[in-house]
């Protein structure tokens, strides 16, 4: 599949503290979780559905390629204004290309469980960072229904997935807690007779199970074990079109919550943040730290909890992050360690073996990214131990990204907290999930590339 999203060139930046305050209102764009959803639901379903707010940063706009040449019509209808045309149930087709997935992990396993229970061969494929990431904890429990899969050594893509048309319904318990996983083998008990039937070890993001009910299928969630769950999906639902409002991703609102918190002096507001309790991990640990975040406005749009989130710096302290937290802020992870290495005292975060598998090995890259600019860390397991240096962070480093969006985005957040400038080898692909980064930081005054 041909596309004319792919990212620009390598695009280094070296970051200093600004010379002054941080201060303003700012959106950050749609939910990403939630937009690639919104296009594959509303492409399954019949009718039309609209969809505002859709983040359109690279990740999302692979998605609605991918949808497209699966046979779904989607146009785009102004900023964050977009209408998809479904193809039902079992509606989608076979398509004439590759389906080039760019740099998104979550567009590519979410759509090998519709790819799975569909009867036609198709091949995914994506950039290099994407390449190097596995396939198999999604290519395993969907082999289940009769699809077959080739892959790279390790499971890893290029993938071509022969899909079954009749695919058995599935039962599988997560080894590990993945959102991810969890969603792709509930998307391929879409188009099974029966019950598909998925257990969690630890209750992860649940936008799948919302918005799978928004379209009229019928899920169960229950409590299984010390925080664990059970999802059963009643499979062959009619999805009907049914529209979407995308709120502020919390991840994304992270990074502009911590530089204000960080930089002296400064006070940021974020209105429209979604606030779903399986994601608010980051603020629920900020707040442990210390922080002064207050949550105002609260409501409920399109199934989902929404408030606006206003940040005020202050001093912080260590803080210890369970490991059962780890599923609702699994991406926020490298942004909360730069806060630690802020802070006054040492913070540890637990169980945290499912960053080792991200656009990078996210674990190593955070290590690597706090070490390089004078913050000491270790690794014990599975846990990272920041040791907190009281509000002076040395700075100085040059921070390797390895094409990872949000250790860019942490590494500039570090250099406006700093003592000595930050350089970041690539900021190229921080559009694949927050475009316009650098121009809203500069909004509220970051001086970013001054």
């Amino acid at each position: 599949m041909k596309t004319d999203h792919a990212p620009s060139s390598v695009r280094a930046l070296t970051v200093t503290a600004p010379r002054a305050p941080l201060s303003g209102s700012v959106h950050v764009p749609g939910d990403k979780s939630i937009s690639h959803r919104s296009l594959m639901f509303s492409a399954l379903a019949r009718g039309t559905t609209h969809i505002t707010g859709l983040l359109e940063g690279e990740d999302v706009l692979r998605t609605a390629d991918a949808m497209r040449a699966l046979g779904a019509s989607i146009t785009r209808n102004g900023p964050g204004t977009w209408t998809v045309q479904g193809c039902g149930l079992d509606g989608l087709g076979e398509p004439a290309d590759v389906l080039d997935m760019g740099n998104s992990g979550t567009a590519a396993r979410l759509l090998s469980g519709i790819l799975a229970s569909h009867g036609f061969t198709s091949v995914m494929t994506g950039d290099a960072s994407l390449r190097g990431r596995p396939m198999k904890r999604v290519m395993d429990p969907l082999a289940a229904t009769g699809a077959t899969f080739l892959a790279r050594r390790g499971g890893r893509l290029p993938l071509a997935i022969a899909g079954n048309a009749n695919p058995p319904p599935l039962s599988y318990r997560l080894p590990v807690a993945s959102a991810q996983v969890k969603s792709a083998v509930l998307l391929a008990g879409l188009n099974a007779v029966g019950e598909t039937r998925v257990e969690e070890p630890v209750a992860t993001r649940d936008h799948t199970e919302n918005m799978l009910r928004h379209f009229g299928a019928s899920v169960r969630v229950e409590p299984m074990g010390a925080g664990g769950r059970v999802i059963t999906l009643q499979g062959r639902p009619d999805l009907v079109a049914c529209d979407i409002v995308v709120p502020g991703d919390p991840s994304s609102a992270a990074f502009v919550l911590v530089a204000a918190l960080l930089v002296p002096g400064s006070r940021v507001s974020v209105p429209g943040v979604g606030l779903n309790p399986l994601r608010t991990g980051l603020f629920t640990s900020l707040r442990e730290m210390g922080a002064d975040l207050v949550i105002s406005n609260e409501r409920v749009e399109g199934g989902e909890p929404v408030g606006d989130i206003t940040a005020t710096a202050g001093s912080l302290h260590g803080v210890d992050v369970p490991a059962t937290r780890a599923p609702s802020m699994i991406d926020e992870y490298p942004i909360l360690a730069v806060a630690a290495a802020h802070a006054n005292g040492q913070s540890r975060f637990r169980g945290l073996e499912e960053l080792r598998v991200k656009e990078s090995d996210r674990l190593a890259a955070t290590v690597a990214l706090l070490e390089a600019n004078g913050i000491r860390v270790e690794v014990v397991g599975d846990d990272m131990i920041v040791h907190g240096t009281g509000g002076v962070i040395p700075g100085g480093g040059l921070v390797h990204t390895h094409m990872d969006h949000r250790l860019a985005m942490s590494a500039i957040i570090m250099g406006l907290a700093a003592a000595r400038p930050v350089s970041v080898d690539d900021t190229a692909f921080i559009d694949t999930s927050f475009p316009g980064f650098v121009t809203l930081m500069n909004s509220i005054g970051a001086g970013l590339g001054a």
